[in-house]
This record gives structure tokens, C-alpha cells and sequence, in this order.
């Protein structure tokens, strides 16, 4: 167990997305799953949801979508949802009645991956009777070091550190997870045979100021922007996006 003062906040997490080839069939997966309700927007290719305790998770549409196929590193999932549910036992049933697959199961918690083939944990917390959205985890070749790089990026502290996994931000107060993992793959975006399946928005104020920033402690600038996003990668190689109000 470990927390440190945060260094700078480049900024703060916006979002957590998703790509899907059907993004309007996974919304309602977890619209049913755990609750979350859609925010409303004129978009076609993305689809917010309100989880109701802090997070805000993005669909986004990937046609040429390739699924992870978990646990094989050849087509890695990238990340993966934890999620807290009072009986895993009947939550993964009713996930599978709802278009999941079972993929994994321990007393303690259940993997399955979503329709869209993302791998997702239950994990058992008896004490509530809510399904909530528990932290983010990120597949990585260094734990330690890609938390210290999103602890700076975030402004979340690295609260937690053991071998091999690491945790910054708080419990309960949308905390993201570092998972190392042999034989990473990192992803190749925009290659849909190297797929990042997740993402995180990160919002901004100054953008050019923000880019100078990420560089600094180890982003790397890729091809895609719009009128208010521009797409980089963390030093294990995957997407992430800073946005900001225009």
C-alpha cells in the first residue's frame, strides 16, 4: 500500500470508452447490467452513459471492431472493467441472459466479456446491494511505471502498488487499475488488427499546453485530431485522447 503527492494534474478523466461494432446493443447491455442510464447527444458513432456514481463511460463505433479473445496476448483485451455486485453467482447469470459470456469463475469473482467481446469481472461485495463500476484496469508491460505516468496525467496519487499491479485514485472515487502482463501486446491505432479496445478522454484546458506536458512524462503524439480532441499514446502504447470546450 503506498500514496504519494501528485507532482501536476495535466488533467482529468472524462470519459471511459469502449469500441463496438454495435455500440446502441452494448449501451443497452449495460443500460440492463448495471444500471447506467444514456446522456443525451445528437452523435452517431457515440453514445454516453451516466453510471450514476462518478464514472461516465463512451461507446464508441468501431466497424471493423476485432474482439479480444481473453486470455490469448495474440488478440489481447487491452483493459477490462471490475465491477462490485452483492451474489457474483446470480449477476453472471443474469449477465449471460443479457448477451455475455462466461469465460472464467472463482469464488471470488466471475469473468465474462460483454457482447461486443470485452472481458469484464464480477466481483463479490456482499454488504451492497448495488452493481457498481469498481475501477478500470489497464493491461500494461510495467505496472509501477505506467501508474506513475497516468498519476501525473490524471492528477490521481498512486495509492496502491504490489507486484505486478497498481492502483492510483481513491476507492470509490473512479480509481484506475495497472495490470502487468507477460508477452504484452501493445495496440497499433489506428490498425484494426491491433485494436485499442478502450480509451480514456482526458479534459483539458489548454490543449497545447496539456500536449507539452504528456510529451514530457512519456505520451507520444499519433495521427488523429478534431475540433476538440487529439489522439496520443501512453508509454505502454495505448490511445488516449486530450479534449477540451470549444
Amino acid at each position: 500500500m503506498t500514496s504519494e503527492p501528485l507532482r501536476r494534474a495535466i488533467g482529468s478523466l472524462r470519459a471511459v470508452a469502449l469500441d463496438a461494432p454495435d455500440i446502441d446493443g452494448l449501451a443497452t447491455f449495460y443500460e440492463q447490467l448495471a444500471g447506467w442510464q444514456r446522456v443525451p447527444d445528437d452523435e452517431d458513432d457515440w453514445i454516453t452513459l451516466d453510471t450514476g456514481d462518478g464514472w461516465r463511460m463512451g461507446l464508441q463505433r468501431a466497424i471493423d471492431h476485432v474482439p479480444p479473445r481473453w486470455p490469448d496476448q495474440d488478440r489481447p483485451q487491452q483493459a477490462h472493467l471490475d465491477f462490485r455486485v452483492p451474489d457474483i453467482g446470480a449477476a453472471a447469470e443474469r449477465a449471460e441472459q443479457l448477451g455475455a459470456t462466461s469465460l472464467r469463475r472463482n469464488e471470488r469473482w466471475h469473468t465474462l466479456a460483454d457482447p461486443a467481446g470485452h472481458p469484464f469481472d464480477l466481483c463479490l461485495n456482499p454488504d451492497d446491494p448495488r452493481t457498481i463500476l469498481m475501477s478500470v484496469m489497464l493491461d500494461c508491460p510495467d505496472a509501477k511505471a505506467l501508474s506513475h505516468f497516468y498519476a501525473e496525467l490524471l492528477g490521481k496519487p498512486v495509492t496502491y502498488e504490489a507486484d505486478g499491479v497498481a492502483m492510483i485514485g481513491e476507492d470509490g472515487a473512479q480509481p484506475v487499475m495497472f495490470q502487468q502482463v507477460a508477452h504484452y501486446t501493445a495496440p497499433r491505432w489506428p490498425d484494426p488488427a491491433f485494436p485499442q479496445q478502450l480509451h480514456l478522454d482526458v479534459t483539458v484546458q489548454d490543449v497545447d499546453a496539456a500536449e507539452r506536458a504528456a510529451l514530457d512524462i512519456g505520451a507520444t503524439r499519433l495521427d488523429g485530431d478534431g475540433p476538440n480532441w487529439r489522439v496520443y499514446a501512453d508509454p505502454a502504447g495505448k490511445p488516449f485522447c486530450l479534449i477540451w470546450t470549444v
